[in-house]
């Protein structure tokens, strides 16, 4: 991320404490460098311990200010209880939360296993309350204001084939949104979530494009009414501004920053219905392949 495209003033996030779910890589990471340059400190998490720490040496060296890493299963509730009775302890109260975490692969449904289900559902869908039922709790019972922004996908509106666990998932989180906004409002609470289009990332790029070399393949894609993809200071731009002081009358919306590409084309998988048994055959191949090396770098 080009931290120099930032739109906001220095110091912004000053006394801020945001946790970042799968902030060790990704559009994690980027958001994480963009609260910590503007003086928040940031924890993240991520089930791979190591990549985290990496992560949070990586970015203090650079900007200097405080990163601190967390190995956490967030589709285990004890783990994340435990990991924010640590911080609590030891840092303070959290004031914001990123729900970043995700997983998410092509497959044809029918081709799609329990287990391949679960992995997301368990991660999106279960992780994302888990975690956000333990903080806001947490923000109730101490009369503190908190504010959550989750990410999510344009799927959210009109489906998406060939990511269906996802889909399904994410839209979930975008009810959650709405709700809790409506119902936690009240203690000060906001709940809004971002829908992005195309800004690629490895793992995004391996999982859900494994046809193609490098995300410079999928920035050639003209579907795009912008004839290209996201840069992510602007997601991070986007983020800021639902997460900094002076947004807090904005609650219970999810805003998309996709260059138009859902107005224009539905913004998901559909052309996928072209491929026949040997190009999915390949995905597939390709797919268990990141997921091993992924695995092995996990500690929890």
């Amino acid at each position: 991320m080009d931290i120099s495209k930032l739109m906001f003033k220095d110091g912004l996030m000053q006394g801020q404490r945001i946790l970042v779910t799968g902030g060790g890589t990704g559009l994690g990471k980027e958001m994480a460098e963009g609260f910590l340059k503007l003086g928040a400190e940031v924890h993240i998490c991520g089930r791979r311990g190591g990549v985290c720490e990496e992560t949070a040496e990586q970015l203090m060296s650079a900007h200097g200010g405080k990163v601190v890493p967390h190995a956490c299963d967030i589709r285990v509730a004890e783990a994340i209880s435990d990991m924010n009775d640590k911080i609590w302890s030891g840092h303070g109260a959290l004031t914001g939360l990123i729900n970043n975490a995700a997983g998410n692969f092509i497959s044809r449904t029918e081709d799609l296993s329990i287990r391949g289900f679960d992995a997301i559902a368990n991660i999106v869908f279960r992780g994302t309350f888990y975690m956000t039922h333990d903080i806001g709790k947490r923000w109730i019972s101490a009369q503190q204001k908190g504010n959550v922004t989750s990410i999510l996908t344009t799927w959210i509106w009109n489906g998406g084939p060939f990511v269906v666990p996802s889909a399904m998932s994410k839209s979930a989180v975008n009810t959650m949104t709405q709700s809790l906004a409506t119902e936690w409002g009240r203690y000060g609470l906001r709940f809004n979530a971002i829908a992005p289009g195309p800004f690629p990332t490895e793992g995004m790029t391996k999982r859900l494009a494994p046809d193609a070399d490098s995300t410079e393949d999928m920035a050639r894609d003209r579907s795009n009414p912008m004839g290209r993809i996201g840069e992510m200071h602007e997601l991070v731009n986007l983020a800021t501004f639902l997460m900094a002081p002076g947004a807090e009358y904005v609650n219970g919306q999810t805003i998309a920053i996709d260059g138009a590409m859902y107005n224009a084309t539905g913004g998901n998988f559909y052309q996928l219905s072209a491929w026949g048994d040997e190009e999915w055959q390949a995905a597939r191949s390709a797919i268990e392949a990141t997921n091993a090396k992924d695995r092995a770098k996990r500690t929890v």
